[in-house]
């Protein structure tokens, strides 16, 4: 794998990740139970967008930069 592949895939994953315990956490404030289905769901959702968008600004920083 090149620098760009890992680097998208690594903030996916900690994107996705924090963005989910952050959810799981106000779930939690709210008085609800942790329920893993949903933190999964919202780590692959907001995970896969992020890595989306980390592949749309390196490949916008690598055009400037030629």
């Amino acid at each position: 794998m090149n620098i760009q592949t890992k680097t998208i895939i690594k903030s996916g994953l900690i994107s996705g990740i924090v963005y989910a315990g952050l959810m799981a956490g106000f779930d939690y404030s709210d008085g609800q139970d942790f329920r893993i289905w949903r933190f999964i769901f919202n780590a692959l959702f907001f995970g896969i967008f992020m890595g989306f968008m980390t592949q749309y600004n390196l490949k916008k920083q690598a055009e400037k930069e030629k």
